[in-house]
Formats: structure tokens, sequence, C-alpha cells
């Protein structure tokens, strides 16, 4: 079993980063500063609390100056590469959220971005002056570095995962689109997949808007179509008639359905939980070429309350011809994880097509 992402911040990593400081500030207390991080509770924190704990402690033993601070923090940056020094962005948060630090603060945030991530950092300023942080965004936005530009994009996700919510853009996401529409055609993918990420966590709470800035979009570049389709996954699997014209995948004509015929069996009619079901499927369409289709299974599966709850799986999505038959076979893993649960009782396994269910069966799960 892998370490807890925590992990990282060994005894080792702390001493060798006071040395990293020592050689900028050399009256920087070294063994003070790891004894005082790794004090207390530190074996019970959290990775976010681990971290804020050392940018907490750094500027206790650092001058006392935010100023104469960041200025140190700057000059070490370029040598502090990766996920492990998330601290320095969060020693902004900590120490630089004056008005009077402001300017300083998001030099600091630019900097920081380019060796480690600043999307959670900004943060906090865009909820005290959402205004004048997007502001800020725009100008990174147009950066020729493309850290600063995809923390244009990320910084801002209303639903950044580990990132603290952005509810002022929950409810209204047009200074966020306002930023989409500047790298949707962004050069790097890097930048290209924060912008799609960016446009589904909006289509969780606006759906009608991201369609319609889809429809905009659609056709400016082979690029900007992938951002498109990536930014509208979320609505391919759990709202696909919205998207489905979009996307031109085939449906229903009124003189012929886009299925004739589909079955889907599986293997047994009951399964211990910790095994797997197996399941055929086998699906007719209409005699036409060229027909765009998205086939899922969904499994509806017993909750411990009894309710049952629709999980979506991806089976096929291509062009096919329609004269052909579409067949295959898949298993449903029955394992506990740590995301799902499983629970005795009567499920069902559906046949999706284009969002449309064309075929059904039922299973019984027992315990193990």
């Amino acid at each position: 079993m892998p370490e807890p992402l925590k992990e990282i911040y060994t005894p080792t990593f702390l001493t060798e980063f006071a040395a990293q400081v020592a050689t900028v500030t050399p009256d920087f207390k070294q063994q003070q500063f790891v004894a005082q991080t790794l004090a207390d509770s530190w074996v019970d924190l959290t990775l976010k609390q681990r971290t804020r704990r050392i940018a907490t402690v750094l500027g206790e033993f650092l001058p006392q100056s935010y100023a104469e601070a960041i200025t140190i923090l700057e000059r070490l940056a370029p040598d502090c590469h990766g996920f492990a020094y998330l601290f320095f962005p969060d020693f902004v948060v900590v120490y630089g959220t004056q008005p009077q630090d402001w300017s300083r603060s998001m030099h600091a945030l630019e900097i920081f971005t380019q060796s480690s991530s600043a999307e959670f950092a900004i943060r906090t300023f865009i909820l005290q002056e959402p205004d004048r942080a997007m502001s800020q965004m725009q100008v990174w936005a147009q950066s020729s570095n493309a850290h600063v530009r995809r923390l244009a994009s990320e910084g801002c996700r209303p639903r950044l995962p580990w990132g603290e919510s952005l509810p002022i853009f929950k409810a209204d996401p047009q200074p966020v689109l306002a930023i989409l529409e500047q790298l949707k055609n962004d050069p790097e993918l890097y930048v290209r997949r924060s912008v799609a990420n960016n446009l589904n966590d909006i289509a969780k709470d606006h759906p009608a808007l991201v369609i319609q800035t889809a429809h905009r979009w659609q056709g400016e570049s082979p690029e900007v179509d992938w951002v498109i389709r990536h930014g509208c996954r979320t609505l391919l699997r759990k709202d696909f008639v919205s998207v489905r014209d979009l996307f031109g995948y085939a449906g229903d004509r009124q003189d012929q359905p886009l299925v004739v015929a589909a079955t889907i069996t599986t293997r047994s009619k009951e399964v211990a939980i910790g095994d797997r079901l197996a399941f055929e499927y086998r699906i007719r369409f209409r005699a036409e070429a060229g027909l765009l289709i998205r086939v899922e299974y969904a499994v509806d599966y017993v909750k411990a309350n009894g309710q049952q709850s629709r999980k979506l799986f991806k089976l096929v999505e291509k062009k096919i011809d329609g004269r052909q038959e579409l067949q295959g076979e898949r298993q449903i893993n029955f394992k506990d994880l740590t995301t799902r649960k499983h629970y005795p009782g009567l499920h069902q396994v559906a046949l999706i097509v284009n969002g449309q269910a064309v075929a059904k069966t039922e299973f019984e799960v027992r315990r193990g």
C-alpha cells in the first residue's frame, strides 16, 4: 500500500530545506525550525495541515518584515520544484493578505506557481477581492509562461478539488468564462486541459451556459474542439441528451429508431460481494453507415439504506456501420473500495445507447 502523500514531509526533507534557506539568510535557525515544525501533533496532521504548519513556522524564523521574508522565498523558488513546495504559496496566504501587500503577494504567487502551484493560494485573494483578483488573472492569462497562464484558469475553477470552493463563481461564472475565452486555444495542452476542467466545473451548475459556449467555440480549431468535449464530459455522463446534438451523435428518426433490438444478459443471476459478475450485450442498429454512438452500461447499486444509486461505465464510443451488429462482454467488480461499498439486494444493469436505456436485467448481490 503506498504511503500517504503527507509523508513527503520527512525530517530529512525539512532539514535539507532548512539548509537551503540558510544559504540565502545565514542567520536562519535551522534546527529550531525543524524541531518546531515537527513538534506537538505533527504525526496526526493531514497533508494540508502539514503544509500550513511549515508555512506558519517558517514565518516565525524568517525576517518579520513580509517584504524581506517573501524576497528570500522568491530567491529560493527556482530550486524548489514540485508538489512538496506548496508551502511557498501558502506562506503568502498566511502572511501576505494585507491590502498593502497585494502587489507583492501577486508577484510572489506568479513566481511560485512556476516551480510548484499557486492554484490553491490565489483563491483566498479571489474570495477577499474578486474583481481585483480576476483582473490579475486576466493579466496572467497573457503571460509568456505556461505555468502562469494555467494559474489564470486553474485558480478560478469554481469546484477545484482540494481547493476552497468559490461560491461567487458557482452563482455567476461569467468572469471565469472571460478567462477561458483567452486560453481555450492555448498552445500548451497543460493549459488547455485546465480550461476544459474549469468548463466541466461550470457545467455542474450551469449546463445550458456551457452548451451555449460550446456551440460558440465549436469548429474554431481541433484543439478547441478537444477542450469542448473534455469540458462536457460530466454532461456526457449525466445529461447526455442535452449535448447529443452538439457532438453529432445519432438519434431516432421518425421512420426508424436508432436501436432496432438490444439485449444484456448476465452469466449468473447472483454474485457474492467481493466477486465479479460477467455480462454480455448485443445491439442491432438501423441499417445506416456512419452512426456516431456512445454505449454505456449503468449499474443500479443498492445503498446502505436500501435505495438505489446509478453509476455509468463507458463501453464503446465510435462511428459504426449500423448494418453490423455490435456485441461484447464485460465484468462488474463487486469488491469493496474506499469509494464504493457494496450491499446485498436486488441490483439492475442497463444498456445505454446515446443516452437512452435499450435493455436491462436484474441480479441478486449476496454477502460473501
